[in-house]
């Protein structure tokens, strides 16, 4: 029997959606109704997730629907436009019609993908998402960024397309790996770091039960960034100011993750040592005290993510690939820094200069752990 936990409300006028966190929500049909624009599903996971959950959902679904399974290869290496094509190719051999709802089941790379596919086919059809991995419940799965990677960047080919509803199932995170639980960590750390001082001096005590996977504070967790991610969303839905501060530590990841191969670094592993480095170059202006600094170190640690960058990045290989990333503007970089904990601002005056000191240090502080 499923248990509905939270129910919080992404408020973006008739495009407002809810976000229900709970347990068992996976096999809750009655929720899953409600959003169901016509008898016609397309379930989109891939082949490590669907074995577990997607004859849940599709019982779920009941009788008298026509429901088209679409399996996707396991990775952040398929999140390409191959895997769109392939998606909205099933759809058309199914004869799938503009009533269709698309629902994706696995993390944030099948949700970005099949979201992109729901903004494509027949110029847009309904969307659920069904997060099974903690990143993806915490971050991805709301506020409406869908996209595909391209060798050159991530995340550079997509469109903003709110789905209609969300349902976070928190029994999932118990088959979740220890590597993906870390990974979505540190979307739940950035949350803290950019808007919630309170939240991060939380997280610094609840570490230990988030990592042994206890309910309640998964709950509180999920709860809390979903909270304010849907705030900075409703607020700024396109990204037009305040929405890039959720890009802490972002713009110094994508890079991390570009240059390793898609799916070498997980997103969060990446996001992990791109928000560090936005802490020491947040130092190095004056904003925030170097007390600070191991503050984070020791958070991420706990959280077992790393804290340096990978051996053999230089930082011109840093350079050309931040100067490629979506957040540049008419030329300038955009890089979210912090004014202090809880008060992330966006800048566009790093100066080469500066962000090759950075990473001259970041490089050296890497050789020496080696």
């Amino acid at each position: 029997m499923s248990v509905i936990m939270h129910t919080l409300h992404v408020d973006l006028g008739e495009r407002s959606y809810p976000v229900y966190i709970g347990r068992d929500l996976l096999a809750d049909g009655e929720v899953l109704a409600r959003h169901l624009g016509g008898s016609e599903v397309a379930i989109v996971s891939n082949e490590t997730v669907a074995p577990l959950y997607v004859a849940k959902v599709r019982g779920a679904l009941g009788e008298g629907r026509r429901v088209t399974e679409i399996v996707l290869p396991d990775g952040e290496q398929y999140k390409t436009l191959h895997s769109l094509e392939h998606i909205l190719e099933r759809l058309l051999q199914e004869r799938h019609s503009r009533s269709t709802t698309i629902i994706a089941v696995g993390g944030g790379v099948v949700g970005d993908v099949a979201g992109f596919a729901a903004a494509c086919y027949q110029r847009g059809v309904g969307f659920i998402q069904v997060p099974t991995t903690l990143l993806a419940q915490v971050d991805s799965s709301v506020g409406g960024k869908t996209a595909v990677n391209h060798p050159l960047g991530k995340n550079m080919i997509g469109a903003f397309y709110q789905p209609r509803a969300v349902l976070i199932d928190i029994d999932s995170l118990h088959t979740l790996p220890a590597r993906e639980l870390s990974a979505g960590l540190a979307e739940v750390i950035k949350y803290g770091l950019i808007c919630d001082p309170a939240f991060y001096a939380w997280l610094q005590e609840a570490m230990p039960r988030l990592l042994a996977r206890e309910e309640s504070a998964l709950a509180e967790a999920i709860e809390r960034s979903c909270s304010l991610k849907a705030a900075v969303v409703a607020a700024d839905e396109r990204e037009g100011g305040l929405r890039a501060i959720l890009n802490l530590g972002h713009t110094f990841g994508h890079a991390i993750e570009t240059a390793q191969g898609y799916g070498a670094w997980l997103h969060g592993e990446a996001v992990a040592v791109g928000m560090l480095l936005a802490l020491r170059l947040s130092v190095a202006r004056g904003w925030v005290d170097a007390a600070e600094i191991p503050v984070l170190e020791a958070l991420l640690r706990q959280a077992q993510l790393p804290l340096e960058i990978p051996a053999g990045m230089t930082p011109e290989v840093f350079l050309d690939l931040m100067g490629r990333d979506k957040k540049v503007v008419d030329g300038c970089l955009r890089l979210v820094l912090l004014r202090g904990i809880g008060e992330a601002c966006v800048v566009a005056d790093a100066t080469t200069a500066e962000l090759d000191t950075l990473l001259q240090d970041a490089v050296a502080r890497a050789k020496s752990r080696c």
